[in-house]
């Protein structure tokens, strides 16, 4: 029997404009998958499942709205909706209803989609978890992370819950939680997407981006709030790839290590011009200038909650802000004046390249839910802008899934997912 929460977005979308499913049938699908398997992976935060059927049979009562008509989507918690509470992963705000949606919400219902739910978020989309659990983790073993901050954006789809869902990246909160529970996560060059009605954490680096069961499939719903068109016809020529283990290399587990090296060989086999590339030396100070500049602006973001609900944060995020405090103006400026200068430099870094390809995560998820993992191998590549997406491409010693990052040059976003489509569809062939 066929199962209709496990249908790709864009196969979905197509039945849908023709009739040939009903956005009920497919909302009923998604729930009945939720409610088998939620009270193990622990991805939402919020579900109305009448409110959901009767949007469905709504949408189904009148005409194609656009290119997402039907299509359910899960929604990160720190991005508003009107119709349901957003708390931003915190006890501060229990039942919070925002007065609006947020802009990319908006501009999805407009296109058609459906909100199937609020999915789990890090405390203010910063690192303190939430409850999910990484539904890729083999039976009766131990529990591990998703990542985050998006956790359960990234735990929802990779579970066949809904087949796209909203996540934010600061530092690497979109493709560190792809790679753990493998699926695509797609951080768009920096505002593509609008930021109306999200919780800031860091404004220069708060990027709204989605998971996916495929980069065709993430592209969907960017194109349909961005008005791009990022869905390319297939690659006339195998791309051209710079192969980068960053400066941050040492960071590298051995599965991580295996994963690049998989992806080079898979893509140099395919007929992909694969060459090392080597960041120039100004690149080496990106990780820290990150970190200096999300500090800065996450302690500034966070006045309110910190000054009048104090007494409500976590003892990590208390101890994550005061960290943030001894962030000055002038480090904040030298993080800003950096990550200008490197990004000046891109267009030589790329050279004749399509894409850069580098890991995404230091190796698959850690055991436990009290952390979220590293973003040590995203933290440069948001600083500057760049679209990044993680797609699957090998396992770690313990069966976890392990990804690897297409970057691509700001504003090409869908040159980008064209080469991370025709790297996904090579690792497929191979499985």
């Amino acid at each position: 029997m066929e199962k209709l929460n496990e249908l790709s977005a864009r196969e979905a979308a197509r039945r849908l404009a023709v009739r040939d499913i009903t956005a009920e049938q497919l909302a009923r699908a998604c729930l009945e998958r939720i409610e088998a398997r939620e009270s193990t992976v622990g991805a939402w935060i919020h579900l109305n499942p009448d409110a959901v059927l009767a949007q469905a049979r709504q949408l189904d009562a009148g005409p194609v709205r656009g290119p997402l008509h039907g299509l359910p989507i899960g929604v990160k918690d720190i991005i508003d909706t009107i119709d349901m509470p957003t708390c931003y992963g915190s006890a501060v705000y229990p039942g919070h209803r925002p007065a609006a949606d947020a802009a990319g919400v908006a501009l999805a219902r407009a296109a058609g989609a459906l909100i199937l739910g609020k999915t789990v978020s890090t405390e203010f989309a910063w690192f303190h978890p939430g409850k999910t659990a990484n539904p890729r983790v083999p039976e009766n073993a131990a529990r591990c992370t998703p990542g985050g901050s998006s956790s359960g954006s990234a735990a929802a789809v990779a579970d066949a819950m809904v087949p796209l869902a909203f996540g934010t990246q600061t530092a690497g909160s979109i493709v560190r939680p792809a790679s753990y529970c493998g699926v695509v996560g797609y951080k768009p060059t920096y505002a593509t997407l609008p930021r109306a009605g999200i919780k800031p954490l860091a404004e220069s680096l708060d990027t709204l981006g989605v998971m996916a069961r495929s980069p065709g499939d993430a592209a969907l719903l960017v194109g349909a709030l961005s008005g791009r068109n990022l869905l390319l016809a297939p690659l006339e020529r195998a791309p051209k790839i710079a192969l980068c283990r960053t400066q941050e290399w040492k960071a590298a587990q051995p599965e991580t290590v295996a994963a690049l090296e998989h992806a080079a060989k898979t893509a140099s086999r395919a007929g992909a011009q694969v060459n090392e590339l080597a960041l120039p030396r100004e690149f080496s100070g990106l990780q820290q200038a990150q970190i200096d500049l999300m500090n800065y602006e996450a302690y500034r973001a966070l006045a309110t909650d910190r000054v009048h609900h104090f007494d409500k944060l976590s003892d990590t995020l208390r101890k994550l802000l005061d960290t943030a405090s001894k962030v000055d103006a002038a480090r904040y400026d030298e993080a800003r004046a950096l990550a200008a200068t490197c990004r000046a430099m891109l267009g030589d870094v790329f050279g004749d390249a399509d894409v850069i390809l580098a890991p995404s995560a230091p190796g698959e998820a850690p055991r436990g839910l009290g952390a979220t993992g590293d973003p040590i191998f995203c933290r440069n590549w948001t600083l500057l802008g760049v679209p990044a997406m993680n797609i699957p491409c090998s396992q770690g010693p313990n069966g976890l899934p392990v990804g690897v990052q297409v970057i691509g040059r700001i504003g090409d976003d869908a040159r980008a997912v064209a080469v991370a489509e025709w790297l996904q569809q090579r690792f497929e062939d191979l499985a």
